[in-house]
């Protein structure tokens, strides 16, 4: 560590590197928020998801997505993607925020549609349930 008066220490450049995130970490960030986001964005638009937040319903919804998810083929997709694009650009020269703006798109549009009935299909049963 270089220390300096006016300035907490700098690390020093081996340092930096350790704390980069391994290309699988980056990978798993990106599958993980791509498709989950798109299916939770339509409970917080429709309607006050505290109950289901509770009652650990939502919880349970993202793992049942994301089984789904997995069975399906869509996050060895979605990680194909990243590599094809990290392989593209250069590891280093990639960050999250790119694979997230790059594979959002193309991650929440090849969700597939039985996957994304099914779960809507339960959020429904949940609301329906919860309204009694």
């Amino acid at each position: 560590m270089r220390h300096s008066v006016n300035r907490p220490p700098t690390p020093d450049a081996a340092e930096d590197q350790e704390k980069e995130p391994t290309l699988q970490e980056i990978i798993n960030i990106k599958v993980r928020s791509s498709a989950q986001s798109n299916i939770f964005c339509v409970l917080d638009a429709e309607f006050d998801g505290n109950h289901l937040i509770e009652s650990g319903e939502k919880e349970r919804l993202m793992e049942l997505l994301r089984e789904r998810l997995t069975e399906c083929g869509w996050k060895d997709e979605m990680k194909a993607l990243c590599r094809a694009f990290i392989k593209k650009k250069g590891r280093n020269n990639v960050t999250v925020d790119d694979l997230v703006h790059v594979i959002t798109p193309k991650g929440r549009a090849s969700v597939p549609d039985h996957v994304k009935a099914d779960l809507l299909q339960r959020i429904r049963t949940f609301l329906d349930s919860a309204a009694l």
